[in-house]
């Protein structure tokens, strides 16, 4: 849920950036990172762990306005991937109002995308989530390796469920700020639910977007 602080008139989102190891949490967040204004962001921290690291920075630091007054601020997390660092995926995606799930688009990594979403949907109970109203993409990353899954393949086994799918290259950047954008999307809708950002507040869902990605929403 959305931190909103009254005396500051201030609202505080959290985006988390989740999947298995080595599936391209990070490099999603660091290509990110490159493309957003730098107006836009604060510097990327991390978190290590053994064997492992969670990455983090401040969207708009500075924060940006509804015609209401209310200040909107972004704050985006990875989670470590290996399943010795349960605890902490737990407790990043405590109070999330978000997540990309960033699948593995290799075929050797079906099981363990199953296995990382799963854990992905029970990591949600335990913390107090409601899973089937949670904001969420997922994407398929990687596509720039041989022996991928193709995009039919992956439509055949995902296409059925109520999750925006996206197709990404991390590592050169493509799909990156579009996945990006699909989950402001659906965070919008659920922060409209929840606090009326456009009812209330005066800001619409192509406005939070192209706020919150400096300018440069795609279709």
């Amino acid at each position: 849920m959305a931190e909103y602080d009254e005396e500051q008139n201030r609202l505080t989102v959290k985006l988390v950036y989740y999947g298995p190891a080595q599936s391209g949490k990070t490099t999603n967040l660091m290509r990110l990172h490159d493309l957003l204004a730098p107006a836009l962001k604060g510097e990327i921290m991390t978190l290590e762990t053994q064997n492992d690291r969670t990455l983090f920075f401040d969207l708009l630091p500075l924060g940006f306005r509804a015609p209401s007054g209310l200040l909107v601020k972004l704050k985006l997390f990875t989670v470590p991937g290996q399943v010795a660092h349960d605890g902490t995926r737990k407790a990043v995606l405590s109070r999330t109002d978000g997540v990309v799930f960033v699948a593995d688009s290799q075929k050797t990594q079906t099981i363990n995308n199953g296995e990382s979403f799963q854990n992905l949907a029970e990591n949600a109970q335990r913390v107090g989530l409601d899973f089937d109203r949670l904001p969420l993409v997922v994407q398929f990353n990687k596509r720039d390796l041989p022996d991928i899954l193709s995009e039919e393949e992956i439509r055949a086994r995902w296409g059925t469920a109520p999750w925006p799918l996206r197709f990404s290259a991390a590592l050169t950047g493509v799909g990156v700020l579009e996945t990006f954008q699909e989950l402001l999307r659906q965070v919008y809708r659920g922060l409209e639910r929840q606090c009326g950002l456009g009812l209330q507040h005066g800001l619409g869902e192509a406005a939070f977007v192209d706020a919150a990605s400096g300018g440069t929403e795609t279709s």
